[in-house]
């Protein structure tokens, strides 16, 4: 029985630290201050032809959520502060 009860806590302090690492390397480029955030939405918006639009928009969702997904599409997964936004018409705020 004793066996059972230390695995069983061992599995669940894995599964605890696996997703506190998780967590903290959330949204590609990790939780980013405020101050890093032109610096990410410029790499994620660096492919679009609607920089300007595209810029806004992820700063405002940065410095809201602190995050921005890898790379310069999708991935929004990775940070679902950034995902969730939506505008008034249901519409991703978020590039």
């Amino acid at each position: 029985m004793a066996k059972i009860s230390c695995l069983s806590v061992t599995i669940v302090l894995i599964l605890s630290m696996a997703f506190v690492i998780q967590l903290a390397s959330a949204g590609g480029e990790g939780s980013l201050r405020q101050q890093e955030c032109a610096g990410a939405c410029t790499y994620r918006c660096s492919e679009t032809s609607h920089k300007k639009p595209c810029l806004f928009y992820c700063n405002k969702c940065c410095n809201k959520c602190l995050c921005v997904p890898s790379g310069t599409y999708g991935n929004k997964e990775e940070c679902p502060c950034y995902n969730n936004w939506k505008t008034q018409e249901g519409k991703p705020k978020c590039p």
